[in-house]
């Protein structure tokens, strides 16, 4: 180790490793979110509500801070294998920056997201329902989807994608870091 660089060798290990799990993280945060929205939020979409809104958004910028991820995975894999181009080294470092910020601004988005569902007790998930207790009826031609487990689910799968963007972060940063040191900058 000459000045506080890696040697390629642990370069290469370390930047397969990431890319690695960066490629897995961004491919079941993009799952999570099209999930979300596969499930619940095209059902409650209303361009009216700034909640339903605020959900679309910020499901929209986690499905595609996860492609963003999955880029950078894919480029620290490849660079793992080519150490030399600068292009590549390049290439990485703006994509793990642009990544990791993507996530960032995502985690916060979903925190609100789902600060505004605890706080209306999922009254904006539950408005497509023309049902007046939800309990007594499961699925019903006023409501397209089973209001039962929406609220649950909902939370759980933003509760997920919260961990994910900030394993996302993590490992994006620290692609960054490796990117920057083989740059020599």
């Amino acid at each position: 180790l000459n000045s506080g660089h890696l040697n390629p060798s642990s370069h290469q290990k370390v930047l397969m490793k990431t890319g690695l799990i960066l490629l897995i993280a961004g491919h079941l945060n993009f799952i999570t979110g099209a999930l979300v929205h596969g499930t619940v939020l095209r059902f409650v979409m209303t361009p009216r509500d700034a909640v339903t809104l605020q959900y679309l958004i910020a499901n929209t910028a986690s499905v595609m801070a996860a492609l963003l991820t999955i880029s950078c995975g894919i480029a620290a894999l490849m660079l793992s294998r080519y150490l030399t181009p600068a292009t590549l080294k390049w290439a990485l470092l703006t994509l793990s920056a642009c990544s990791s910020l993507g996530c960032l601004s995502c985690l916060l988005g979903l925190v609100v997201a789902m600060g505004l569902t605890l706080g209306s007790q999922g009254r904006a998930l539950l408005a497509p329902c023309a049902v007046a207790n939800t309990a007594l009826a499961p699925v019903s031609r006023e409501c397209p989807f089973d209001p039962t487990r929406v609220y649950s689910s909902t939370l759980s799968l933003w509760a997920v994608s919260l961990l994910l963007e900030l394993m996302e972060i993590i490992f994006g940063i620290r692609c960054l870091l490796l990117t920057l040191d083989l740059l020599r900058l």
